[in-house]
């Protein structure tokens, strides 16, 4: 038998304005690179614990969600685990090897805010 629940369901942030910014970045994107994040961040709700390639851990309870998008380009989608979900805290376009401090230090403060 097949087991077919989530192990980790997502849920986006919202801040206190009920703004849900993972969300509405997703939104923007094309219809393509929507579906992918999407299909990336189901890979991760339905097979936790998943690493490398969909999945890696960025430190300091943070874990990213990894997407290859066409014309080469990288998504990312930083979360955290709580209250039994991965709470989709932010997303961006990757544009250098490395992430950049300002995204991990927006997600950790975001991470603050929801554990």
């Amino acid at each position: 038998m097949i087991d077919r629940s989530k192990k980790l369901p997502a849920r986006f942030y919202e801040n206190g304005a009920g703004n849900r910014p993972v969300r509405d970045w997703i939104r923007e994107l094309r219809d393509a690179d929507k579906y992918t994040v999407g299909k990336d961040i189901q890979k991760v709700e339905f097979g936790w614990p998943l690493g490398r390639p969909h999945c890696a851990p960025l430190g300091d309870g943070l874990w990213e969600v990894r997407s290859n998008l066409d014309s080469n380009r990288i998504a990312r989608v930083i979360f955290c685990m709580g209250h039994g979900h991965m709470i989709l805290l932010h997303a961006f376009i990757k544009k250098t090897q490395k992430t950049p401090q300002q995204d991990i230090d927006l997600a950790l403060k975001r991470k603050r805010e929801v554990t």
